[in-house]
């Protein structure tokens, strides 16, 4: 029995002799592993067996997870305060519009470590934080952190050569195998585990590898393709490209002008959309075995189901979908459906959940499990319910939207069920596709009239959400289809 579960027992004995309930929620509440990668596709699970197995097998898989916001900067945000961008105001990945000058401003010291700490967990963070984080203050630990152990821009983009702020010392890795990234952060979070597992206080561990994301030198420019741990190295040189029905669409004239502009996957296009996918894959080897290591350690520790354990992405990734080669940021299945993985107490083994889930529930859940109070309006709602009650959950109102930046691009709000996507777009054009139909999403409908009740209902009910809050973004949960 570790010292954590010892004292928990005492406890228990202590209050059933004072005459109180056996097992306070202090003693019962679980530690909390969050494992994000960067920029992971719902399809790139093919690649990590173990965390398939391991997290998968002992917990819940919900196939139909999304993102509100398919960009690293503003989905983070979204993971920290538990809202819609359209309400915690960062909007892109760099400044003045997005970034962690802007997050900083904006407040961040009323985000989810802050209120973890506040409820008596020891919390640490290992790899990416926000975009920009360290540009200008490198040894800065942002409000909320016990244990800081982040990545520098601009060389969080670099797997090797980079620079991490280690509680305020700066620590530069060369470039000999050892120093891979993503091995390095599975050493500290294990290292982290064992010191903290043992102990009664919970702690809260948020581990970020940069897997599959670019390299690049500047983390601004689109980068060349993820570099795998030297030991997996022309692991995937071989593995074919997909190519679903969506890919290198043959016809956009139905699609947006800023998407018309792509050309075709072909040559030299083709050619590095198959470089990325290898890449990707490849990268994501070590992933899994942090991953693998992580359950390992608390395992050991004796504390793997008193531990939530969340596995997720960031947002996707678009590999010639439509013609768009390593983007994300439009609405596309591909670029918002993410993996999403939650093993540990309330979360059924060996279950794939129907529901619709998204990324703006993650902060909701994680409060609910620690018995921690929320500093900000909750946009989403615990995965708790979800599971309790996924037939009820099958259908849902979900907000996908995209925002101010700084480079001129459109951006929409949009709706997304689970048999329609909507987007209304600042140009003033519009998309609509029946998922059920058309799940590639090579028909937008919204100028035939067989859908002008569909697309009808959508836009009233997307007025009522794009500029929701709290309580009202939750209004609309479980709402019917539209009838087509």
């Amino acid at each position: 029995m570790t010292t954590r579960a010892r004292a928990a027992a005492l406890a228990a004995c202590a209050l059933a002799l004072l005459g109180g309930a056996a097992g306070s929620a202090q003693a019962e509440r679980p530690n909390v592993v969050v494992v994000m990668t960067d920029d992971q596709r719902l399809d790139d699970m093919a690649a990590m067996p173990k965390t398939r197995r391991l997290l998968g097998g002992g917990g819940t898989t919900f196939e139909h997870a999304y993102v509100s916001y398919s960009l690293c900067c503003p989905s983070r945000t979204t993971f920290l305060t538990g809202q819609y961008s359209h309400n915690h105001g960062v909007t892109w990945n760099f400044a003045p519009q997005g970034g962690y000058e802007r997050f900083r401003a904006l407040g961040q010291g009323n985000t989810l470590p802050v209120w973890l700490q506040r409820a008596g967990y020891r919390t640490g963070l290992i790899g990416k934080y926000l975009n920009e984080y360290g540009e200008k203050r490198p040894r800065e630990v942002p409000p909320g952190w016990d244990d800081w152990q982040a990545s520098v821009d601009p060389t969080t983009y670099q797997y090797f050569g980079y620079t991490l702020n280690v509680n305020g010392r700066l620590v530069r890795y060369g470039h000999e195998p050892a120093d891979y990234m993503t091995d390095v952060y599975a050493e500290r979070a294990g290292a982290f585990v064992r010191r903290h597992a043992p102990q009664r206080r919970p702690f809260f561990l948020w581990v970020t590898p940069n897997a599959p994301h670019t390299e690049s030198p500047t983390g601004r420019s689109e980068g060349t393709p993820a570099v795998p741990a030297p030991r997996h190295a022309g692991a995937f040189a071989d593995l074919p490209l997909p190519r679903l029905p969506g890919f290198d669409e043959e016809d956009l004239s139905d699609k947006p002008e800023i998407v018309q502009r792509f050309p075709r996957v072909e040559g030299e296009q083709l050619q590095r959309a198959e470089a990325h996918f290898r890449g990707r894959r490849a990268s994501l080897l070590a992933v899994d075995d942090l991953v693998a290591r992580m359950v390992g350690e608390l395992r050991a520790a004796g504390e793997l189901d008193r531990t939530l354990f969340v596995f997720t992405s960031d947002n996707g990734w678009l590999l010639g979908e439509h013609r768009i080669v390593g983007q994300k940021y439009f609405g596309f299945e591909e670029s918002i459906r993410v993996p999403l993985i939650v093993r540990g107490p309330g979360f059924p083994r060996g279950r794939v959940s129907e529901a619709l889930a998204l990324n703006v529930d993650l902060a909701a859940t994680i409060a609910r499990a620690a018995d921690a109070r929320m500093g900000r309006p909750a946009d989403g709602i615990p995965l708790q319910r979800l599971v309790a009650r996924p037939a009820a959950w099958r259908e849902r109102d979900m907000v996908i939207e995209t925002g101010p930046n700084s480079v001129g691009l459109p951006y929409y709000s949009g709706l997304h069920t689970r048999r329609y996507a909507y987007e209304v777009i600042t140009t003033g054009e519009v998309e609509l596709y029946d998922l059920r139909l058309d799940p590639y999403e090579l028909r937008n409908v919204a100028a035939d009239p067989a859908y002008a009740e569909v697309r009808q209902t959508l836009a009233r009910r997307l007025d009522r959400l794009k500029d929701c809050r709290g309580s009202a973004c939750r209004s609309a949960q479980g709402s019917p289809e539209p009838r087509h």
